[in-house]
């Protein structure tokens, strides 16, 4: 297919996780009867360590297969092979869902980390009223103020007024 290199082809599934780390290919295809615990194991640590977008190939139907597939973070599951003809756009369909996978994780991560300062804030605002007998308002300020001048971000000066309070008890 035109556009597209094979940069290596795998004996073992052992090796799946080291050859994506080396290559970093854009696509990893998988052709195989059925996924194997080996192969699947391989195919988290890939998703987890360097997430690249994935397509099986398998003549494995199994529902409970798919879903561990699609688990470890599998973009593309297709059943009894594919056409050349059909190839390019089974991989471009991969690359856009593991992109908008890719999207929501981070997402759903801005949102954690969103959430976790608020909480952080609250109790640093919480500590600075109890000990400067001030409002709210007047607390969020303080920190605010100390966040811009020493340029970070509200939620790491909160960390730091909670440590330092505790450090005095």
């Amino acid at each position: 297919m035109p556009g597209v290199e094979v940069t290596c082809t795998l004996e073992s599934p052992l090796e799946l996780f080291a050859r994506v780390a080396e290559h970093r290919p854009d696509i990893v295809l998988i052709d195989t009867d059925s996924p194997s615990r080996d192969v699947l194991e391989q195919l988290a640590a890939v998703s987890s360590g360097a997430p690249r977008p994935v397509v099986v190939f398998s003549d494995d139907a199994e529902q409970c297969t798919i879903r561990a597939a699609l688990r470890v973070g599998v973009s593309a599951y297709v059943v009894e092979g594919v056409s050349p003809a059909r190839l390019e756009p089974v991989m471009r369909v991969a690359i856009e869902r593991f992109e908008a996978d890719q999207a929501l994780l981070a997402e759903l991560s801005d949102a954690k980390s969103q959430l976790a300062d608020r909480k952080v804030i609250e109790r640093a605002k919480g500590l600075i009223m109890k000990q400067r007998g001030v409002s709210e308002e007047e607390a969020f300020r303080s920190l605010r103020n100390l966040a811009m001048e020493k340029n970070l971000k509200l939620g790491e000066v909160a960390r730091q007024v909670i440590s330092i309070a505790s450090l005095l008890g």
